[in-house]
């Protein structure tokens, strides 16, 4: 006897490609600057863990030394930092960079003590074969960068966007700290000056552990940045307020660490998402983890693509 063949409906995966700006990424997971972004080797073994896109760690004009050790500590959902920038120095970081051929976007990363230097690393960076350039303006434990150079304004915003926009015909990402008010005003400001993309954002802080035995901060340099777990929903409110205010793309970076939490931050508004810390707890492979994750969600839910997602959570 022949039986007939049994009928199967074969589900088609969701989509989780990308845009932001003129980035094509296959998936919403991007490598946060300061994380596995020192050389071309790491950089390509977090490809192989399947980033949509990496960023390059900062650069600054001159080689840094950063901070004294100890630089990290683990702490309740997370970890204290204060690195301080330590980088080859913008020279040594194009001939380290410049023969990538990664299959994914690599997107270049500077910090300067002002809009004048932070314009002349733009033009100097184009050199590379980045497809995007994000500008750090939200370091809270490095004195002369970020928050403790003045950059966690409009005005300061404002006037660095301004000045790199006219050195770069790149996308532009201003990458922008949750440890400030007026966020909105903020992103708003860095639109209307160019901007293409805002990164929201960096560690949270600063803040301090100390060692009780000893009587003295962990730190070397007594604060740092707070990343991980416990910042995520300030993170999520972030990037929903960066949403309402702007019309430009929104990466969401700050206590990523599953499928669930992606979606999070992209039913608040973001295109795509940063991951760093969460290297640390579900290793290099996290990529290609939070992407099935998001793959198996967005199937049980019945949705046919991550973009139908993007901006959900305004609309209730």
């Amino acid at each position: 006897m022949i039986y007939p063949l049994k009928k199967m409906t074969i589900k088609k995966k969701p989509g989780l490609g990308v845009k932001i700006n003129s980035l094509i990424l296959k998936n919403p997971t991007i490598l946060a600057s300061g994380v596995l972004g020192q050389d071309i080797e790491t950089m390509k073994r977090v490809v192989k863990g399947g980033a949509g896109a990496v960023t390059m760690k900062s650069l600054t004009s001159l080689p840094r030394k950063g901070h004294n050790n100890p630089i990290l500590v683990e702490v309740e959902s997370g970890f204290l930092n204060a690195v301080g920038y330590a980088n080859k120095g913008i020279d040594k970081g194009i001939q380290e960079f410049k023969k990538w051929n990664g299959a994914v976007p690599m997107v270049g990363s500077i910090v300067g003590a002002d809009a004048r230097e932070l314009a002349a690393l733009a033009e100097k960076i184009q050199t590379l074969p980045i497809q995007a350039l994000e500008v750090a303006l939200s370091c809270p434990h490095t004195p002369g960068f970020g928050l403790l150079a003045g950059q966690g304004t409009a005005a300061a915003t404002q006037e660095i966007t301004k000045a790199i926009r006219k050195k770069t015909k790149l996308p532009l990402i201003i990458k922008l700290s949750p440890s400030v008010p007026s966020l909105g005003e903020i992103a708003k400001t860095a639109e209307a000056e160019g901007a293409d993309v805002v990164n929201m954002g960096n560690t949270l802080g600063p803040g301090m552990k100390i060692d009780i035995e000893r009587g003295r901060p962990v730190l070397a340099f007594k604060v740092g940045g707070m990343s991980g777990p416990a910042i995520k929903p300030v993170m999520i409110r972030c990037v929903f307020d960066i949403y309402q205010a702007v019309k430009i793309p929104v990466i969401a970076t700050g206590g990523i660490m599953s499928g669930q939490d992606a979606i999070e931050a992209i039913m608040a508004g973001a295109t795509a998402v940063g991951i760093g810390t969460g290297i640390y707890y579900r290793g290099i492979g996290i990529f290609k983890k939070i992407t099935k994750e998001m793959e198996n969600w967005l199937t049980d839910h019945g949705y046919e693509n991550i973009n139908q997602l993007i901006g959900l959570a305004h609309r209730s």
